[in-house]
């Protein structure tokens, strides 16, 4: 059983930055895969981002190179630095991980643009 936990959110201004950070409960060189989805009101969870054990990386095409997903092996964390948000951006941000056969997520975190 993994356990993510998720800080960093918060309100923001369109043009300014983020970093989303993401503390698993177990060394992350065991994980597989970690990243980001979100949700916005009344829309379907979405993918955001990915990072796999080996660095490989896999985005969203809204992304557009404004966000950049990250691990720290040190700490266990994996974080998304998101640069130049978007109103549209506004989300409930969560966690996410696979782990062998199984998916775990974390509780989320709120990330508000304001224009």
């Amino acid at each position: 059983q993994v356990q993510l936990v998720e800080s960093g959110g918060g309100s923001v201004q369109s043009g300014g930055s983020l970093t989303l950070s993401c503390a698993a409960s177990e060394s992350i060189s065991r994980i597989a895969n970690m990243g980001w989805y979100r949700q916005a009101p009344g829309k379907q969870r979405e993918l955001v981002a990915t990072v796999t054990n080996e660095g490989t990386t896999n985005y969203a095409d809204f992304v557009k190179g404004r966000f950049t997903v990250f691990r720290d092996n040190a700490k266990n964390t994996v974080n998304l630095q998101i640069n130049s948000p978007e109103p549209e951006d506004t989300a409930v941000y969560y966690c996410w991980c696979r782990k062998l056969f199984r998916v775990y997520w974390g509780q989320g975190t709120q990330v508000t643009v304001s224009s």
